[in-house]
């Protein structure tokens, strides 16, 4: 009866004395392929937005060396090539912008060295806010969404490395509206 299921849950006993075809299958673990990290940044939303725009994106993440437009692409897409101070390089196209809403969408199209699964989509959002302690801030929240070939370690990899990204940010983006500041 096993040599009748799906390639992927194939069972891995293959003893005929066995009377449950499913009781050792082996199955890839389920997997929620999203991610959200949040912070609070300690200025105010005006500052903070303008510094996520994905062609001065190096400015908000300080692990970017650089960010820069690709030449020659379409009028309609906005394309953008990143470069890591590790050396890894990204593309990455623009899906979706809202100055009303303060949030950026962007997917990565090709990578270097490669990544592990087919793609992934992130969004960037920004909220004021506007009582309380941290009033005047910006609350800030970073997502994630990585295709269905992107395993659990994929995910869990990407959990502290999304939390380093947003503590870098934040701590990054207050440093460098501080010296806005102090230049007024």
């Amino acid at each position: 009866m096993s040599s009748r299921l799906p390639r992927q849950i194939q069972t891995t006993n293959n003893s005929p004395s066995s009377t449950n075809p499913y009781q050792q299958i082996k199955m890839p673990i389920p997997t929620s392929t999203g991610i959200t990290e949040s912070a609070v940044i300690p200025a105010p939303l005006a500052s903070v937005w303008h510094l996520i725009k994905l062609g001065k994106f190096a400015d908000f993440w300080s692990a970017l060396k650089s960010s820069s437009v690709v030449k020659d692409t379409s009028e309609e897409t906005d394309i953008y090539k990143w470069e890591f101070k590790d050396g890894t390089v990204w593309e990455v196209k623009q899906e979706e912008h809202s100055t009303i809403d303060h949030f950026i969408t962007y997917s990565i199209i090709t990578a270097e060295p490669s990544l592990t699964f087919t793609s992934a989509l992130a969004t960037i959002r920004l909220f004021a806010i506007t009582t309380g302690k941290d009033e005047g801030s910006t609350f800030i929240q970073w997502s994630g969404l990585f295709s269905s070939d992107a395993d659990a370690g994929v995910i869990e990899d990407a959990r502290p490395c999304r939390r380093s990204k947003v503590e870098v940010c934040r701590l990054h983006t207050y440093a460098y509206c501080m010296r806005l500041r102090e230049e007024l």
